[in-house]
C-alpha cells in the first residue's frame, strides 16, 4: 500500500515454505540475505484476505539496497520508533506493540 510504513512482506510461491518465502521476499525487496530463526506470530490482513505469518531472521550478509519497484524507502528502526511512524496498519501496530515485546 502506496505510503505507509511496514515490515517487509510477500506471497508463498506454490509448492514454497515459509522460510524459503521469507529469504526470497527478503532479497528481492532489499538486497539482504537473511536466515529464518523462529515463526513468532500470526495474524489476519486487514481485509481479512489472507492469513500473515510473522517471523524474526539474521541478516547475516549483503547491504540493504531497495528495490524502487517493492520499495520506496528503507530504515532500521527500533519498535518504539516503528510505533511512531505514520500511517502504520494496524496489525503492524499490534506486533510491534504487543508481540515483539514479549520475545
Amino acid at each position: 500500500m502506496p505510503g505507509y510504513w511496514a515490515p517487509l512482506s510477500g506471497t508463498l510461491e506454490p509448492g514454497e515454505s515459509q522460510e524459503d518465502a521469507l529469504v526470497r521476499e527478503v532479497q528481492e525487496e532489499v538486497g539482504l540475505a537473511v536466515t529464518p530463526l523462529a515463526k513468532v506470530w500470526e495474524s489476519t490482513a486487514a481485509g481479512g484476505d489472507y492469513v500473515l505469518h510473522w517471523w524474526t531472521a539474521d541478516a547475516s550478509a549483503g547491504e540493504v539496497t531497495a528495490d524502487p519497484r517493492e520499495v520506496s524507502e528503507t530504515r532500521w528502526v527500533t519498535p518504539a520508533e516503528f510505533l511512531a511512524l505514520q500511517p502504520i496498519f494496524a496489525g503492524d501496530r499490534e506486533f510491534f506493540a504487543e508481540v515483539l515485546p514479549r520475545l
